[in-house]
């Protein structure tokens, strides 16, 4: 696997960092209603990204929502043709195990996109982050 995407996700995270007031230290909770945040960055084959998101959105996207996987935001990555990046909000961390759990684990999955989507694929990397309900609002206003 290359980490050709790190510095994406590391920008990204800086961004986030920097202009958040929202994020909090772990173990530290907030007045407002907190959220688990998962930012995946995939590194795609050369020339798939077009492909990749076509079935994200007819396939993938429907998929997940019948799973009622909160989708905050995906889309290409707008610094190289072949990134892209998926925002899956949660309750909790074992919120998130649960959820991936039940909807990885579904034949629907399995016999469905996972392996065209998983084929497109060359790596990807997984940050996981607690945010507050401003913050993730304004991460939905991303998605594509």
């Amino acid at each position: 696997m290359k980490v050709q995407g790190m510095p994406t996700i590391i920008t990204l995270m800086l961004v986030v960092l920097l202009s958040s007031p929202g994020l909090l230290p772990a173990g530290q909770h907030s007045q407002t209603s907190t959220h688990v945040l998962e930012i995946r960055s995939y590194n795609l084959k050369p020339g798939v990204r077009d492909r990749f998101q076509k079935r994200f959105v007819e396939e993938s996207l429907p998929l997940l929502m019948k799973y009622k996987v909160d989708v905050v935001a995906y889309g290409p990555s707008l610094h190289d043709s072949d990134s892209w990046f998926l925002m899956r909000s949660y309750a909790s961390i074992e919120d998130r195990q649960r959820s991936e759990d039940i909807f990885y684990g579904s034949d629907e999955w399995k016999k469905g996109p996972r392996e065209a989507v998983m084929a497109d694929i060359e790596s990807y990397t997984t940050i996981v982050i607690q945010v507050d309900e401003t913050t993730l609002e304004g991460f939905r206003r991303l998605r594509r």
